[in-house]
């Protein structure tokens, strides 16, 4: 199942405790800051992790399960894990077909993936859930992540992918595979608890969501959502940000026009809320 083989200021590091969108209607994310704010606040009264686990996880494979190479990045990391498994994802069921005759020696090569990424995707495809697992509060009605916070550091929640000098937000890499895996159900999993997560820097933060606009589509309503109304709502800290401020000026990514017509959304509706007192 699993393979054989802080650079900025403290000024620019804030509380990131994000709400997740979950929606799956099709619309262009910069219209979707109201939404995502109500889901802010309806995240808490979702049902608990173990109820969500009974739908996809965890895999107990057949015996006779065939067992599949993955050839994983650039280093080119192997990875062993059940045909039957892999096939909960469509992706990889199609990719198994492909190869339906080679019954001892099928091999899938993810060269474009990386290998810490797709560890937690396996380990989702096994058990339901990957590390660090996320626990429900019954008493205080509330999601968490089960971390040592002794022993939680920034490694742990962000990963250095290639072709970004920045790390990214691990959650956030894990959603965008889910998506090219076809596995809604990790998608929604991810994003709940890149949520949890707290203390990220804004160039992680900037970073990932350039990320994430590059690696989804402008259907996407969730995750550019999530990022969109992030930065709006921790404004005060990204207007002091020099990152923030390099990045807009670099411009490249549809990131930035999608901020401004959600801030002025959100400035619109501001007005109108004290137009009605």
């Amino acid at each position: 199942m699993f393979s054989s083989s802080r650079s900025r200021s403290h000024r620019e590091s804030f509380g990131y405790r994000a709400g997740k969108a979950t929606s799956n209607k099709k619309q262009r994310s910069f219209k979707d800051l109201n939404r995502t704010s109500r889901i802010v606040a309806q995240a808490s009264t979702q049902g608990s992790p173990s109820s969500q686990r009974s739908q996809y996880g965890p895999a107990s494979p057949p015996l006779n399960s065939a067992i599949v190479t993955i050839c994983v990045g650039q280093a080119q990391r192997l990875f062993a894990a059940h045909e039957d498994v892999l096939s909960k994802s469509p992706y990889f069921a199609q990719a198994c077909r492909e190869q339906f005759f080679e019954t001892a020696n099928k091999r899938i090569e993810l060269t474009y993936e990386e290998p810490e990424v797709f560890s937690a995707v396996l380990e989702y495809l096994y058990k339901g859930d990957y590390t660090p697992q996320i626990g429900y509060d019954k008493k205080r009605t509330s999601f968490y992540l089960a971390t040592n916070e002794s022993r939680k550091s920034t490694s742990e929640v962000t990963i250095q992918h290639s072709g970004y000098d920045v790390p990214i937000l691990k959650d956030t890499a894990i959603y965008c595979a889910a998506l090219r895996f076809s596995l809604p159900h990790l998608q929604a999993l991810a994003l709940k608890k890149q949520g949890l997560q707290s203390g990220v820097q804004t160039s992680v933060i900037l970073a990932s969501a350039r990320f994430a606009y590059s690696h989804t589509p402008a259907s996407d309503s969730s995750l550019r959502a999530h990022y969109l109304a992030l930065i709006i709502r921790s404004r005060a800290t990204f207007k002091r940000s020099g990152t923030m401020q390099a990045e807009m000026m670099a411009g490249g990514s549809p990131l930035w026009f999608d901020l401004f017509v959600a801030m002025v959304e959100h400035l619109d509706d501001v007005a109108a809320s004290k137009a009605k007192r």
